[in-house]
């Protein structure tokens, strides 16, 4: 990976934050159409904001349609004087640097528990101070959280996950595999959020060019792979218990939105706007003292068979 500041220069003359942006919305725009499609009755409603300090971006939620419970597929494209702590926590030498951040975040929360949700992220950023060469990356990926497991469902996902990364190099998918298991593992709990997919940041190590190939790559790749899950599983019957089971492994993607989301502590410190950030959170959400699974149950072959850190491929 290319450091801070090394080459960075060499490649300035071919970065293209327009070219992103151009792209970013068009991802937006087909990803609602698809996902409208695929849920037959709901509709996405758009919110355009703006931020003071520089910027804005376009929300879009679907709520209450036949298969998303609460959905959200947001557009952003921000600036600021200086970088946000959370930004800079694991690079402080970008401190004090302006920044530019856009990028389109995604979250579907079905109604069926047997659907998956899911959640995505393809984003870029510069940050540039005067006298010194910009420094910009790439950052993104996709992972899934199942209530109740289909291994055809997550090899499959694997697979879309994979094959997204197979044109840049047969090391990208194992490396962004392991980085998104380690990424969305919620340490409190000591246990994955979900059965994992793709995490990637501060890419740039292909040059402009190739690195833009490989986010759009990835943000193509999502609904390839959540579409045909989605259509799977949303006509199977459940009752009380599985949605008892849903809301109560809902609180864990809350958990771990809160408390270690590298997107939502940007969003938060950055000023940006709230209720976009927070459309990641499900509408509804339970926590059960010290609840445990019946051993051999369907609840429990959640534990037992997909949150656990394994290849799928």
């Amino acid at each position: 990976m290319v450091g801070p500041g090394l080459k960075q220069d060499m490649w300035m003359s071919d970065v293209s934050p327009l070219a992103v942006k151009t792209y970013l919305l068009e991802l937006q725009d087909r990803i609602c159409t698809e996902l409208e499609s695929e849920d037959g009755t709901g509709r996405f409603r758009e919110e355009g904001w703006e931020r003071a300090e520089g910027g804005g971006g376009r929300t879009r939620i679907l709520t209450e349609g036949a298969v998303i419970e609460k959905g959200g597929v947001n557009f952003s494209h921000v600036f600021g004087a200086n970088m946000p702590p959370s930004a800079t926590a694991h690079r402080p030498e970008l401190a004090g640097r302006s920044f530019q951040a856009m990028g389109v975040s995604l979250v579907m929360h079905p109604h069926n528990p047997y659907v998956p949700t899911s959640h995505a992220n393809v984003r870029f950023f510069i940050a540039e101070k005067e006298g010194e060469a910009p420094v910009w990356w790439f950052g993104g990926g996709f992972d899934l959280t199942p209530y109740y497991g289909f291994e055809e469902d997550v090899v499959a996902w694997h697979r879309s996950a994979r094959d997204a990364c197979a044109p840049f190099g047969e090391g990208i998918y194992p490396e962004f595999k392991k980085w998104c298991d380690d990424y969305f593992f919620i340490k409190h709990r000591d246990e994955p959020r979900g059965v994992g997919g793709l995490f990637f940041d501060d890419f740039n190590r292909l040059g402009f060019e190739h690195s833009f190939a490989f986010m759009r790559s990835v943000g193509d790749a999502f609904i390839r792979a959540y579409r045909p899950i989605v259509s799977r599983r949303k006509e199977i019957g459940y009752g009380q218990r599985e949605r008892d089971f849903q809301l109560y492994r809902r609180g864990r993607y809350v958990e771990f939105n809160l408390v270690y989301d590298r997107g939502t502590l940007f969003g938060l410190q950055s000023g940006g706007r709230t209720e976009s950030i927070l459309m990641s959170l499900p509408p509804l959400v339970r926590w059960d003292y010290d609840w445990r699974p019946e051993p051999d149950s369907p609840e429990a072959a959640l534990y037992d068979t997909f949150l656990v850190h394994r290849e799928w491929l």
